[in-house]
């Protein structure tokens, strides 16, 4: 900072020649003796100005030292709590590779703790848990739809309470209270509770009262093996699902999904349960298999809806269902009964794509929207 000390030496002596200058002017016409008494005065006032200038000079550099050395020790600190993060997160993920299931459910909750101050942690070696499904719960990739259903059934099976048989050591009902951990940390901070606050009737728009609710982040479940999930009154952004399998039955009731939801080729052994979701962008079904009863009773598609070859072996349910951002259904299967009562479809715009199974029919609705029927069946032949 020694540069500062010239700019700030001409500035105390231009404010001593100002202020004496300006104090000594006109005193050509008062006696020498006053001028003499004069110009002490003003040397007097001169210097008091320049001294409360310097004091201000220093001041400012005491300042802007003391605010050089606040930035180094917060910079310090950033890196000292940097290093430690990273150390944890490390140890965490480290713990999380152990065949132990104790030691990889400490890996889940230290990682859930460390996510509180560096979101994203928890939610990618949650999901990355989930995605390694054990090797006697894979399943094989197979052309036949059908086939793969029946497969997915078997995996089910596999993940049921028996303890009989390991993997490399490991024990199947461990494994399985490892994965239902990893469910439980997701969902925990992926539910949004927006029931009215007590005391606070006025509030027009309820807020989200739980704190621990990590808004709009991206969940990576890709071909994970998920038990009985519920993602019922969730809150979501992104959410990738492809190939996953759903064991047991899969709860989504009431949840928002407000970015791309991709469920493409996933499989739902037992009943799934979408009703009342809000799909804010693309919702992608497609080759999903529903092996049981699919309920889309009264769920909004704000975006495109893509169900093309979906396999429903189940019954079907959309029952007040709103589409508003296009759909395709080209190749899907198992449609033919599904329950349309009170389905609504946007009016027709000249960038929505509109495909609906062979089995439904558009109809004129109200106040200008169309609404789905399905087509009469011939009659049985004698």
């Amino acid at each position: 900072m020694w540069w500062w000390a010239l700019p700030a030496a001409l500035l105390v002596g231009a404010a001593v020649w100002g202020v004496s200058a300006w104090l000594l002017q006109d005193l050509r016409t008062v006696p020498v003796a006053e001028q003499v008494s004069a110009r002490i005065e003003a040397v007097r006032t001169a210097l008091a100005a320049g001294a409360g200038v310097g004091a201000a000079v220093t001041l400012l550099l005491a300042v802007r030292r003391q605010r050089h050395q606040e930035l180094a020790t917060a910079h310090t600190t950033h890196d000292a709590t940097e290093r430690r993060v990273t150390e944890l997160y490390t140890k965490a993920a480290e713990q999380l590779g152990n065949d132990q299931a104790p030691v990889r459910l400490a890996g889940l909750y230290a990682l859930e703790r460390l996510a509180q101050d560096t979101p994203g942690a928890a939610p990618d070696h949650c999901g990355r848990d989930l995605r390694v499904p054990p090797h006697a719960v894979a399943v094989p990739a197979e052309p036949d739809r059908h086939e793969k259903i029946r497969a997915a059934q078997r995996a089910a099976r596999a993940l049921g309470p028996s303890r009989s048989g390991t993997d490399g050591g490991r024990d199947p009902q461990e494994e399985r209270q490892v994965r239902l951990t990893a469910q439980r940390i997701l969902i925990a901070h992926l539910r949004h509770d927006d029931s009215p606050a007590p005391h606070r009737p006025w509030l027009s728009r309820p807020l989200d009262r739980n704190p621990r609710h990590w808004p709009a982040i991206r969940l990576d479940l890709a071909g994970a093996v998920l038990i009985d999930f519920d993602l019922s009154r969730c809150r979501m952004g992104t959410v990738l699902v492809r190939r996953a399998t759903f064991t047991g039955d899969a709860y989504c009731y009431r949840a928002a999904f407000t970015g791309y939801v991709d469920f493409r080729e996933a499989t739902f052994t037992g009943n799934a349960w979408f009703g009342e979701v809000t799909f804010t962008g693309p919702a992608d079904f497609r080759e999903a298999a529903f092996t049981r009863y699919a309920d889309f009773r009264d769920t909004t598609f704000t975006g495109h809806a893509r169900f093309d070859e979906a396999v429903f072996t189940g019954p079907a349910d959309f029952h007040g269902a709103a589409f508003t951002g296009g759909a395709g259904f080209d190749g899907a299967t198992g449609l033919d009964d599904a329950d349309l009562r009170e389905v609504r479809v946007a009016p027709a715009a000249a960038e929505v794509e509109w495909q609906w199974p062979p089995a439904w029919r558009e109809a004129p609705g109200a106040d200008g929207w169309r609404t789905l029927r399905l087509t009469a069946k011939p009659p049985a032949g004698p």
